[in-house]
C-alpha cells in the first residue's frame, strides 16, 4: 500500500491530533487545518492525495469546502466526517465528489480500511495512467477499451504489470466481452510491440488443418500439401501468438503446444527438423478449462502452462455502469462513420439499454447501437430504433414471474457475497470492492440476508 499525503480538516484540536497521530503511525504524511479557509490555502500551495473533512466547522461547512477543493484539484480524494450524518448530507457530498463518509465517534478500523482502499485505488489509477502514456508514446492505433467499472480498471492495471514479461496470459470471459482487445493491449505495451501479433481462432479449423496452421507442414505431409508452408509460430517469431478459443484444441495439438511451451521448439507437420522460435503465447477462452481438465478433454499440464497469468473479463450485465459510456462511444463512432448527427438517446431508450442483460455482451451492444444509428430518422435514438420487441422479457433485469426469478437472483447474490467474504477473510471493505458495490450497500445486503 502506498503512503498518502493527508490533510485533516477539523476544528476540534483533540480530534485532529488523535487522527494525525493514528495516521502518521501508519506511515502516512499528515498535515492539519482547523477551518475551511486554511484547508483551501494549503491545497492551493501543496500536494495532497486525501482530505479528511469535517462537515460542521466555523465559517464554511464541509460541503462548501468540498466544492471549492474539487474546483482546485478534482483528483483529491475526500472522506467526509460528521457527527450530524444524514442521508441528505451523504448524497450531497457524493454528488460533489466525496469518495465516502464516516460518522463520529470515528471507528479507527473503519477509517484505516477506507484509507487503504483509497491508496490501492490511487495506485491503480497511477499505473493505468503510465500504461496510457506508454500506448500514446508508441502511437499505437488500436481500438479503445471503454470502461468506468472498478473491476475493469483492475484488469487494465494487470495488463500494465504483465506486458513487459514473457509470461503466458490466459484471458477468460464470455463471447463478446472483448478478450482480443485485451490481448492486443498486452502485446501493444510489451517490448514485442514492434513485431507482429498473429491471431489464430482454434475453433474455426478442423484438427489437421489447425496443426498445419500453427506449426506449418512439409511437402506431401497430407493430401493437398504440394509445397512446404511455414506456420503461425514461425510467422510470430519475436512477437506474440494469440490463440483464441484455446479450449477447442484437440489432444494431439495440445501435446505439440505443450512441448513448445516447455522447450520453445516444434516440428512442422510431416517433418523431423526441430525449429526454435521466440514467441509469447496469449490465449483466450469462453469455456471453463478447469472443468475440461476434470473431464479429461484438456491437459492439466498444458492448462497450468497457459495460465501463468489469468484475466477474467466480466460480462456486461455484471458491469452495468459501463453501458452508458460504451453507448456514448458507439453513438459517436457510428455517427461519424455514417455521416449522421446523432445527439444521444431518449431517457426511455437509455433505461431499456441499462436493463437488458446482453447475452452477446459488448459486441451485442455495439451491434444494437450501430443498427439504431443507421435506421433512426431523428437526432435522438428512441425505443422504436432498438431491436427489443421480439426479445423474451426474462432478458431484462426487472423481469419477475411469480417471484421465481427474484428468488433465484437473491440466492445467487447471497452466494456471491459469501464467496467474497471468504476470499477476503471477512474484510467487508475488500469484499465490497470485489463485488463492485459500495461498503454501505454491502452492509445493507448483509442485514437483508441475515448474515451473522
Amino acid at each position: 500500500m502506498d503512503k498518502l499525503n493527508i490533510l485533516i480538516v477539523e476544528d476540534g484540536r483533540s480530534q485532529r491530533e488523535m487522527l494525525k497521530d493514528f495516521l502518521a503511525g501508519e506511515g502516512h504524511r499528515v498535515m492539519e487545518a482547523e477551518d475551511g479557509n486554511t484547508a483551501i490555502r494549503q491545497v492551493q500551495g501543496g500536494h495532497f492525495d486525501l482530505l479528511l473533512l469535517d462537515f460542521k466547522m466555523p465559517g464554511m461547512n464541509g460541503i462548501e469546502v468540498l466544492e471549492k477543493i474539487k474546483n482546485i484539484n478534482p483528483k483529491i480524494s475526500v472522506i467526509m466526517m460528521t457527527a450530524y450524518g444524514t442521508i441528505e448530507t451523504a448524497v450531497d457530498a457524493m454528488k460533489l465528489g466525496a469518495v465516502d463518509y464516516i460518522t463520529k465517534p470515528i471507528d479507527l478500523g473503519q477509517l484505516l480500511a477506507l484509507v487503504s482502499r483509497i491508496s490501492e485505488r490511487q495506485t491503480l489509477i497511477r499505473e493505468n495512467e503510465i500504461l496510457r502514456q506508454k500506448v500514446w508514446k508508441k502511437g499505437l492505433a488500436q481500438e479503445q477499451i471503454i470502461y468506468k467499472d472498478p473491476g475493469m480498471e483492475a484488469i487494465i492495471n494487470m495488463v500494465g504489470r504483465v506486458a513487459s514479461s514473457r509470461a503466458t496470459v490466459l484471458i477468460m470471459g464470455e463471447s463478446g466481452t472483448g478478450k482480443e482487445l485485451f490481448a492486443n493491449l498486452v502485446h501493444a505495451t510489451s517490448p514485442r510491440s514492434g513485431q507482429s501479433m498473429i491471431v489464430v481462432n482454434c475453433g474455426a479449423l478442423p484438427e489437421t488443418l489447425l496443426e498445419s496452421e500453427l506449426f506449418g507442414h512439409e511437402k506431401g505431409a497430407f493430401t493437398g500439401a504440394t509445397a512446404r508452408r511455414a506456420g503461425r509460430f514461425e510467422e510470430a517469431d519475436g512477437g506474440t501468438l494469440f490463440l483464441d478459443e484455446i479450449g477447442e484444441l484437440s489432444p494431439p495439438v495440445q501435446v505439440k503446444l505443450l512441448r513448445f511451451l516447455q522447450e520453445r521448439e516444434f516440428q512442422r507437420l510431416g517433418g523431423n527438423k526441430t525449429i526454435q522460435a521466440d514467441v509469447r503465447i496469449i490465449s483466450a477462452t469462453n469455456q471453463n478449462l478447469e472443468e475440461k481438465v476434470k473431464e479429461g478433454t484438456f491437459r492439466e499440464d498444458l492448462y497450468y502452462r497457459l495460465n501463468v497469468v489469468s484475466m477474467i473479463i466480466p460480462p456486461l450485465r455484471d458491469r452495468r455502469g459501463d453501458i452508458s459510456v460504451l453507448t456514448e462511444y458507439f453513438i459517436k463512432r457510428f455517427s461519424a462513420e455514417n455521416d449522421k448527427d446523432i445527439k444521444g438517446l431518449s431517457n426511455e431508450a437509455m433505461d431499456i439499454l441499462m436493463k437488458y442483460d446482453y447475452p452477446g455482451n459488448v459486441r451485442e451492444l455495439e451491434n444494437i447501437i450501430e443498427r439504431a444509428v443507421v435506421i433512426t430518422r431523428d437526432q435522438v435514438i428512441s425505443i422504436k430504433d432498438l431491436p427489443f420487441e421480439k426479445i423474451p422479457p426474462h432478458h431484462f433485469a426487472d423481469y419477475k414471474e411469480g417471484g421465481a426469478l427474484r428468488d433465484e437472483i437473491e440466492s445467487l447474490e447471497r452466494k456471491r457475497i459469501e464467496q467474497a467474504l471468504d476470499e477476503t477473510g471477512n474484510n467487508q471493505t475488500r469484499a465490497a470492492e470485489l463485488l463492485g458495490i459500495t461498503e454501505r450497500t454491502l452492509r445493507y445486503k448483509l442485514k437483508k440476508y441475515d448474515f451473522k
